[in-house]
């Protein structure tokens, strides 16, 4: 078969050998890890039944830039890796476990997003039953934490100039760490007209956390609240087996309210097969224990 050659008169094995990479300003590309478990507080009424919230991992940087401040675990991508390689890879390192629920948030690649040089990040979200998680902070991490989440919209302001929708929220992000709280704040532009529509993300406050972390976690519980409307990605929470009150906990902490019992019932306990156990040692009634369905 007869080679095909380019404009220049090249065949394909000739403008490979000729090609010069150089010759274009790469990124590095790191992956940032929202890793996303329910924790019980702490309970000081044996009779009562425990209340879970949301936590997140964070590392302290041990290193320039943002030394001693606050950041999602994460590191730069491998050539012989894919960003799915680099993201498990990194989740092994920091939790000690592999396996889990690991899904792509989004690439954030503003150019001036890391001070040292040009850095895209391919963010993932991970999910993990609390109880099989083991913590080790990565080389250049001083410390690694569980922070409580707290998120809330607190405002909101709209506007309809000229044919062009545009909608402002306001996000409060607050992280209970074990001797320190981050209060970091982001907005959320939406804007739509009959030439299509694009949805930006700005960082207000940043609160002690490196980057442009603040925005990524921001993304990451707006993916998590979403989703759990209509997905059962909530089954990732929890343990293998679960009482019905305990998956409604979990439901109540990614979506920041109470929920009424019965119409949970009613929406969610398909996602649920009954077994023959039942809880014990518990100090209150034993509750039968449910494990997940899988469809």
């Amino acid at each position: 078969m007869k080679e095909l050659r380019d404009r220049n008169g090249l065949t394909e094995r000739e403008y490979l050998a000729s090609y010069r990479s150089g010759d274009y300003v790469k990124p590095s590309v790191a992956v940032d890890m929202v890793i996303f478990t329910a924790m019980e507080k702490d309970n000081q009424n044996y009779r009562k039944l425990p209340e879970k919230e949301l936590k997140v991992l964070l590392v302290k940087r041990g290193g320039h830039p943002y030394l001693g401040a606050w950041a999602l675990p994460g590191g730069f991508a491998q050539p012989t890796e894919t960003t799915e390689q680099a993201a498990a890879r990194e989740l092994k390192e920091e939790t000690g476990i592999d396996g889990i629920y690991l899904e792509q948030l989004y690439t954030f690649s503003e150019p001036m997003r890391d001070p040292r040089t040009w850095v895209m990040s391919c963010s993932y979200i991970a999910l993990a039953d609390s109880s099989k998680l083991n913590v080790n902070p990565g080389d250049d991490a001083d410390d690694a934490q569980w922070f409580s989440v707290e998120f809330k919209e607190n405002s909101t302001r709209s506007s309809n100039i000229n044919g062009v929708f545009e909608r402002v929220t306001g996000y409060t992000l607050v992280l209970e760490g074990k001797n320190e709280t981050l209060r970091a704040k982001v907005s959320r532009t939406v804007r739509r007209s009959d030439k299509g529509s694009e949805n930006s993300f700005s960082i207000i406050d940043s609160g002690n956390l490196a980057f442009d972390h603040a925005m990524i976690l921001t993304c990451a519980i707006l993916r998590l609240r979403g989703k759990v409307e209509y997905t059962d990605i909530a089954l990732n929470l929890v343990p293998e087996f679960f009482t019905l009150t305990q998956l409604q906990q979990v439901y109540e902490i990614i979506l920041g309210k109470k929920l009424i019992k019965a119409p949970f019932r009613r929406k969610y306990s398909y996602l649920a097969d009954p077994t023959d156990k039942t809880t014990k040692d518990e100090g209150h009634r034993p509750s039968k224990l449910f494990r997940r369905k899988w469809m």
